[in-house]
């Protein structure tokens, strides 16, 4: 997010306005630049996070970090970077913050009704073995009534 905000901002500063000597306002073409680094494929950004989650000396804060920019992605993580992430909450023994990740699995998905029960369908078998529940199971999906 820092990144895009130094973009932004250098963007700016790349519109520069000089005045000649009879006074009148030349402006510089806004230029862009590119990064010499190359596009980041899909298989290598999967292995990125799978490798980042599956830190064993992991903490409580790298992982909050590690999903809020994952959630910061136009995307919607494959299964086996939420099993890594998964693994990773279980390993910090912090369940909680697994079921958040499972609600912002369900937020990301949106309107696509088809994402999010299939992730859950390849899930299952971590869920199980973690002994995580889904926020359905836990009935985190629908209003409290004894507080409406």
């Amino acid at each position: 997010m820092f990144r895009q905000v130094a973009q932004r901002v250098a963007g700016l500063g790349r519109s520069i306005i000089w005045s000649n000597s009879a006074g009148r306002q030349i402006t510089a073409a806004q230029t862009k630049l590119y990064s010499s680094q190359a596009e980041e494929t899909d298989e290598q950004f999967d292995a990125r996070w799978e490798a980042y989650f599956n830190k064993p000396d992991i903490d409580d804060w790298e992982l909050r970090r590690g999903l809020n920019e994952l959630h910061g992605h136009d995307l919607v993580p494959e299964p086996k970077i939420v099993i890594a992430a998964l693994k990773a909450c279980r390993r910090l023994n912090d369940s909680a913050m697994a079921v958040r990740l499972l609600e912002a699995l369900k937020d990301k998905a949106g309107s696509h009704k088809n994402i999010y029960p299939y992730i859950l369908q390849e899930i299952r078998p971590t869920l199980d073995e973690l002994g995580l529940s889904t926020p359905e199971e836990l009935g985190l999906d629908k209003p409290d009534p004894s507080k409406c």
